[in-house]
């Protein structure tokens, strides 16, 4: 073996252990003179073969940073991609006249990239290309999470250069059910008493000596709202007297329930509002009136993303509010009241997959007061002290809970889908003047389906 050829081996071995490559399949280019030559396409870190159908005597590569060569013969190149980019490989030969110029490509090695790929992500169709210095990549895959994985494994190859053309297929449309249940329940208590004294109208000069309260001419006038009372009374000479003891128990429980349904497009905004907008009376600027408006009711806003097969990310912003007419404003005597509002709202992110519930919120409000007044010194005296005193409790209790179920869903015939208003059809006039029917059901179609159900029995929402 000559000594160049032991040169050129060694320096081969140096560079394959170098740059630790795996064996590939050899790619060759051959260069014809007076033909115009391909690109040469090399991935990085790998090497090709450039073989000319004539000796030359030199060759010389624009950018050494982009590519190394070496002779193997005087026909024979040895190219290594080094970096990605463009440069040019000359050939000339030993008279001096111009070979060929090559089209030298180093791309990113997408082979092993494309192995890697099928491992992470088997069965997923994505289709890996190079364009410049970069990766492009391109196809289907079935989930946002995985995409997210295709395109980290990219950059690990191709920091900062990698173009993203893939689309998520499958079920992206989510339906979001949630139900608002709040129960408020009241109990006041009250026991009042009042004692009269009269000395037959007149006392020192003055007509009458009252103690206690809730007098009003005569004896006693029960006041409003009273449930139940008992008054006794009697004379002792020209003395008159007379005891009231009034007592009110008042008890109280409201229930609302409400439960919006909204479909929206993984990764898009909906919003919902089941209830009116109140106007706000305000002054402008230049001293006139301006109207705002506030809305009130069941408030709703979420952002679902799917992010792997039946996983929902859901960013939901949830909102209860009501007009407080007890709580209002009036700025000045005999202007309009604006009313303060009641507001529940809860602003979380979860994720659950279909068809799961969570209950993302919840309140447990406990309001108690109760208050005392009595006469002076005659209050604090035992048994006979309670005919001078007056007592009342009030307690208030409010639960609110929400919870959100989110669902993946496809679209429907329309046939299959029925409305509240398909249920009644417009009477003709043998049936409004001869039998006083004022709406009828329809006997056909889904709408007769409907309206052949039976709704006399209990249904609905129950709350024990």
């Amino acid at each position: 073996m000559s000594m160049k050829r032991i040169l050129v081996a060694g320096y081969l071995g140096a560079i394959l252990a170098s740059t630790a490559m795996t064996p590939v399949s050899a790619e060759v280019l051959r260069v014809m003179q007076g033909q115009a030559s391909g690109a040469l396409n090399v991935p990085m870190n790998r090497a090709v073969v450039v073989e000319s159908d004539v000796p030359f005597a030199e060759l010389s590569i624009a950018n050494p940073g982009i590519a190394d060569i070496s002779t193997l013969s005087d026909k024979s190149i040895y190219v290594l991609g080094k970096a990605p980019g463009r440069t040019t490989l000359t050939l000339l030969s030993p008279d001096g006249q111009l070979i060929s110029n090559v089209d030298v490509h180093v791309t990113p090695d997408v082979a092993e990239f494309k192995e890697r790929l099928q491992q992470i992500l088997p069965g997923e169709q994505i289709e890996v290309r190079t364009a410049n210095d970069g990766i492009v990549l391109s196809g289907q895959v079935s989930s946002t999470a995985k995409l997210d994985r295709a395109l980290d494994l990219a950059n690990r190859y191709a920091p900062d250069r990698v173009s993203n053309l893939m689309v998520v297929g499958g079920t992206q449309q989510v339906m979001l059910k949630v139900r608002f249940a709040e129960m408020n329940r009241s109990v006041g208590k009250e026991l009042s008493s009042s004692v009269i004294f009269n000395d037959g109208g007149r006392v020192n000069g003055e007509t009458g000596t009252l103690l206690g309260s809730g007098v009003n001419g005569g004896l006693f006038d029960y006041r409003d709202g009273i449930a139940g009372g008992v008054q006794l009374g009697g004379s002792i000479g020209g003395l008159e007297f007379g005891v009231l003891l009034e007592a009110l128990e008042s008890k109280g429980m409201v229930r609302t329930l409400a439960e919006p349904n909204l479909t929206a497009l993984s990764g898009q905004e909906a919003k919902f509002l089941a209830g009116g907008e109140y106007p706000v009376p305000g002054e402008s600027d230049a001293g006139g009136i301006t109207i705002t408006y506030r809305p009130f009711g069941v408030e709703l806003t979420f952002i679902p993303t799917v992010v792997d097969q039946d996983i929902i990310n859901l960013v939901i912003n949830a909102a209860v509010s009501s007009i407080d007419t007890a709580n209002g404003f009036q700025s000045t005597e005999g202007g309009p009241v604006i009313p303060a509002f009641k507001r529940r709202e809860t602003s979380t992110t979860v994720e659950m997959r279909d068809g799961e519930s969570f209950a993302i919120a919840g309140l447990l409000q406990d309001d108690f007061s109760n208050g005392a007044s009595q006469l002076p010194w005659i209050g604090d005296v035992p048994i006979l002290g309670t005919l001078f005193r007056s007592s009342e409790f009030q307690r208030a209790q409010t639960e609110l809970v929400i919870i959100v179920t989110p669902h993946l869903v496809t679209p429907v015939s329309g046939e299959a889908l029925a409305l509240p208003t398909d249920r009644v059809r417009i009477p003709t006039e043998a049936e409004l003047f001869l039998f006083g029917n004022v709406a009828s059901a329809p006997n056909t179609g889904a709408a007769g389906e409907v309206a052949r159900q039976d709704f006399s029995s209990s249904y609905g929402y129950v709350m024990e």
